[in-house]
């Protein structure tokens, strides 16, 4: 049975795809969910209109990703962090701090999954970080990472 997605169907297609199915998935489950219209020559005009809304929305996606893009890219973080004489840090810099500290930058929540920091960074310098927006889109930022200064009275004891 040919079918018309509605909405995207996981395993299955997008909206506005044309798909063959049996007759009980339809019958059962994607038609009564309104996931799915049977495909017939009347339906032609609601593919198309389908399409046109999906291509708009996509484009709208598109152009939001570009736009956090612009405020992500080139942006510099610093991160203080106690560390030992050789530079070391004691803990580390991860990819939940960083996700956090574009967020409050940008003003737009970032989850720590679109860094592609393969570990955490242990060191004191400075690290390239790429950030995967999603549809092939990335940004760079900059971290800077140098050592928290230890008030004077601290180091008597």
């Amino acid at each position: 049975m040919k079918v018309i997605l509605l909405q995207e169907v996981e395993n299955l297609g997008k909206e506005g795809d044309v798909v063959e199915v049996k007759k009980g998935y339809a019958r059962n489950y994607l038609l009564p969910r309104k996931l799915a219209i049977e495909a017939n020559r009347g339906t032609v005009t609601q593919i198309e209109a389908l399409k046109k809304k999906r291509a708009i929305r996509e484009a709208k996606e598109l152009e939001e990703i570009r736009e956090l893009q612009k405020k992500i890219d080139g942006l510099v973080l610093e991160f203080s962090k106690k560390a030992g004489k050789t530079g070391k840090l004691y803990g580390s810099v991860t990819s939940r701090e960083i996700a956090e500290k574009i967020s409050q930058v940008v003003g737009t929540d970032l989850d720590r999954k679109y860094l592609e920091l393969e570990e955490a960074l242990k060191e004191i310098g400075e690290y390239p970080v790429k950030v995967n927006l999603g549809k092939g889109i990335y940004a760079t930022v900059q971290v800077k990472i140098r050592e928290e200064e230890v008030p004077e009275e601290a180091e008597e004891y």
